[in-house]
């Protein structure tokens, strides 16, 4: 790839560049059982610097839920400003679909329904879908879930997707996520609806905070994405209007070398591989 991105070694290397920052959370800003300190600290000087920070995560639970979940594992509120999920612009789906749903992901997920005029009902009578993940995310895999899609591929039921990521890591495990069971569901046949990233609704809703915070409106070529995953942070953004910093050291890092120090050869192949260009990568968020 010629002239490729620079691997750089701080955020404030790029960010006074920018009006404001979209920052992925799970592998950026923690790992699902323990926060990044460094990345924490980059994000709340960039704050100080008064470039606010938006946290744009694929979580399928509301924002609400998501800040808990931060808290217990220590990530600090001045880290960020406000925080869009994939649950918060998927509720517009569940909203506009059918009443009668068929639920399939762990009953915690169960507050994304909240106030909501929707009836969770078992998978014969049930009008559409809504996954948020597996049941147990923990033991299960996609495959364990063949026939059940063929079931519902039969009813041509539509089938919202609360989390788009296909895979993430929980500490040192990687667990499947909602967007496999929907990758599945389209190969059927299957008619897949999903607002989180890469898709528009999530950065969308993202940049109506922006402007809420700056009390302007900005381009998005003057905010700063950030993120680790190929198909939903690097796409998304490319497929939206935003600069990107490819944070290396996250779910693809295993494609390149050491996490912190990758193989440049092979991370350039990698990239091309994918078809998208990074204004510069960061193998950690610091």
């Amino acid at each position: 790839m010629a002239d490729s991105p620079d691997i750089i070694g701080s955020l404030a290397d790029l960010s006074a560049a920018y009006s404001a920052i979209l920052c992925d959370v799970w592998g950026v800003v923690h790992n699902g059982e323990r926060h990044f300190p460094a990345a924490a600290l980059a994000l709340a000087t960039a704050r100080e610097a008064k470039i606010p920070v938006v946290l744009i995560t694929n979580s399928p639970r509301r924002s609400a839920d998501v800040v808990a979940q931060m808290n217990a594992i220590g990530v600090p509120s001045a880290a960020y400003d406000r925080i869009v999920t994939s649950g918060d612009v998927t509720r517009d789906l569940i909203i506009e679909g059918p009443r009668k749903i068929f639920h399939i992901g762990a009953d915690r997920d169960f507050t994304l329904y909240d106030g909501l005029d929707v009836e969770l009902v078992e998978e014969f009578e049930a009008s559409g879908v809504v996954c948020t993940g597996l049941f147990d995310d923990e033991v299960e895999k996609p495959e364990d879930y063949a026939d059940l899609l063929r079931r519902l591929r039969a009813r041509n039921l539509p089938f919202i997707c609360a989390n788009p990521d296909i895979v993430v890591e929980r500490g040192e495990r990687m667990i499947w996520c909602a967007g496999a069971l929907a990758r599945d569901y389209a190969q059927l046949g299957g008619r897949t609806l999903i607002a989180g990233k890469p898709y528009a609704p999530v950065y969308d809703v993202a940049m109506k905070e922006i402007a809420d915070l700056l009390g302007r409106a900005v381009e998005r070529s003057d905010v700063l994405a950030i993120g680790d995953g190929m198909m939903t942070d690097i796409k998304g953004a490319a497929d939206n209007g935003f600069d990107v910093l490819y944070v290396s050291g996250g779910i693809h890092a295993r494609d390149y070398g050491d996490p912190l120090r990758p193989d440049p050869a092979r991370l350039i192949a990698f990239l091309e591989r994918h078809g998208y260009r990074p204004v510069a990568i960061i193998p950690r968020l610091q």
